[in-house]
C-alpha cells in the first residue's frame, strides 16, 4: 500500500478486497504506534520546558514539573493518573530504552507493549533496564526485527520477567515483598445496576479467600441449593463482609442514594444516583430503599435541574455544603477526562484571590487534580450555567460542563421523527 497517512485516515474505499482491508488495518496499527511514540517525545519535551520555566520563576526544585501530567491528561483526554503514567513511561523510553522506542517509531511496537517491558524492568537498575531493552528489542545482526514483535502480551511479559530475574533476582524478590503494601479494594460500575468489586491481595490471601468462597459454594450445592456456584460465592462474600446473618437481613451499611422527590414518590422515573456508582433506574432505587433503613435529606433543584446553591462564609466548605457539592457533581472529579472519585472540595477561583465559599465557586476534585491546579500558571474560573473554565500554563482552555444529573429528560422522539432525522442526516452526509 502506497497511500499517504491522510488517505489512510479517511478509511478504505468501497469495494476494497479482503486483502486490501487487512492491509489497511495493518497500516493504521503502524500509524497508531508511531503516533504514540511521537506523543511520548512531545510529553518529555513539555516537561523539560515546564521545568525550565518554573525554575526561572524560582519554584523550589522539589516542585519542578508540577502540573505537567495533568496537562498531558487533558490533551490526551484521559485521567490525570493515566497522564502521570504516560509521562513516566515516556521518560523511561527516551532515556533508558532506546531500542523499544525505536520499535514504536517504526510502527512495530505499541505503547501497551512498551508499558509491559517498562513495568517488568521497573525494579532494576538503569543498566539492567538497558540490558533488557537491548536483549529483547534490538534488531538482529541482519537487520530483522526482534522476536518480541510477534509475541503475545503474556509471552512478552514472561520473557521480560525471566530476564529480570536472571539479571537481578534480589530486586525482583524485594519488589514482590514490597508489593504487599499496595493491597487495596476497588469498586467500579458494571452494566445493569451491578458493580465490579475487586481486591489486590498477596497471593496467599487472595487464594485463601477464593478457596473459602468455593468451599461455601460446594457445600451449598451439595445441600441442594438452587443458586449457581457463582451466585453462592457472591452472596457468601457479601454476607461475611457486611456481617449479615442471612440473605433476608436488612443492610446496615450506609449507601447514599440521591433522587428527586417525584422519583421517590413514584410520580416520575427520573434516574437516581448512587454514590461511587452512578445513575440507576428510579424503580430500582425505590425497591432498594424499601428494603433498608432510610434517612431522607431534602435537596432542591431550580427549574433548569441544577441543585440549589448553599453558601458559607468560612474558607473551608462545611460538611453539609461539601456533601452537597459531591452530590451535585455526581461523586466524580470535575476535570475533563478524570473518572477518579472526589477527594477535595476545591475553590474554582482561589480563596486567596477573592473566591467565595459557595456552590457556584466550588467543585469536587480528586487529590491529583487539586494539586495540579495549584501549580504555577494554572487558572480557573466559574463559567456560565454552572460550567468551570480551566486555563493551563500553555494557554489552552478546557471547559467542564455543568452536571445535568437532575435536569428533566427531553421527550423521546417518535419512530417517525427518528426516520425523518436519519433521512436529513443522510442528505447532509451526501452533500
Amino acid at each position: 500500500m502506497n497511500e499517504t497517512v491522510d488517505q489512510l485516515l479517511t478509511g478504505p474505499p468501497l469495494g476494497a478486497s479482503e486483502g486490501e482491508l487487512v492491509d489497511w488495518i495493518s497500516r493504521l496499527e503502524e500509524i497508531k504506534c508511531v503516533a504514540e511514540a511521537a506523543q511520548a517525545e512531545a510529553a518529555v519535551r513539555l516537561e523539560e520546558a515546564t521545568r525550565a520555566r518554573q525554575a526561572e520563576a524560582g519554584i523550589p526544585a522539589r516542585k519542578l514539573g508540577e502540573g505537567v501530567a495533568s496537562q498531558i491528561a487533558l490533551a490526551r483526554r484521559v485521567s490525570p493518573a493515566k497522564g502521570a503514567t504516560l509521562l513516566g513511561l515516556a521518560k523511561i523510553l527516551l532515556a533508558e530504552m532506546p531500542h523499544t522506542f525505536a520499535l514504536m517509531k517504526a510502527g512495530l511496537f505499541s505503547q501497551w507493549q512498551a508499558t509491559i517491558l517498562a513495568r517488568e524492568a521497573a525494579c532494576l537498575s538503569m543498566e539492567d533496564r538497558r540490558v533488557i531493552d537491548y536483549q529483547l528489542c534490538a534488531p538482529s545482526p541482519d537487520g530483522e526485527p526482534p522476536a518480541v514483535v510477534t509475541m503475545g502480551l503474556r509471552q512478552l511479559e514472561n520473557a521480560a520477567k525471566k530476564l529480570a530475574i536472571t539479571l537481578d533476582q534480589e530486586s525482583v524478590v524485594n519488589r514482590a515483598a514490597n508489593a504487599e503494601k499496595d493491597r487495596r479494594v476497588s469498586v467500579r460500575p458494571a452494566p445493569d445496576t451491578m458493580t465490579w468489586l475487586g481486591a489486590l491481595l498477596p497471593v496467599k490471601d487472595g487464594v485463601a479467600v477464593y478457596a473459602a468462597l468455593d468451599q461455601a459454594a460446594k457445600a451449598a450445592q451439595a445441600a441442594g441449593d438452587e443458586r449457581t456456584r457463582g451466585q453462592v460465592m457472591a452472596d457468601t462474600l457479601v454476607d461475611r463482609v457486611a456481617g449479615r446473618d442471612g440473605v433476608d437481613a436488612k443492610p446496615r451499611i450506609e449507601v447514599k442514594i440521591v433522587m428527586t422527590a417525584d422519583a421517590l414518590a413514584a410520580d416520575s422515573d427520573q434516574p437516581a444516583m448512587v454514590e461511587s456508582y452512578g445513575p440507576v433506574p428510579a424503580a430500582w432505587a425505590r425497591e432498594s430503599l424499601a428494603d433498608a433503613e432510610v434517612f431522607v435529606r431534602r435537596l432542591f433543584t431550580d427549574p433548569a435541574g441544577q441543585l440549589v446553591a448553599m453558601e458559607s462564609r468560612s474558607r473551608k466548605a462545611p460538611e453539609g455544603l461539601a456533601e452537597f457539592i459531591a452530590a451535585r457533581d455526581g461523586g466524580i472529579c470535575r476535570t475533563n477526562g478524570c473518572d477518579a472519585p472526589i477527594r477535595n472540595v476545591d475553590h474554582v477561583e482561589r480563596h486567596a484571590d477573592g473566591g467565595t465559599t459557595n456552590a457556584e465557586n466550588l467543585q469536587g476534585l480528586c487529590e491529583r487534580c487539586n494539586q495540579a491546579k495549584e501549580a504555577l500558571g494554572w487558572q480557573a474560573r466559574p463559567g456560565p450555567d454552572g460550567s468551570i473554565i480551566t486555563i493551563t500554563p500553555t494557554g489552552h482552555i478546557y471547559t467542564s460542563p455543568p452536571p445535568d444529573t437532575w435536569r428533566p429528560d427531553p421527550p423521546l422522539l417518535s419512530r417517525a421523527e427518528f426516520m425523518l432525522r436519519d433521512v436529513l442526516l443522510d442528505h447532509d452526509l451526501a452533500a
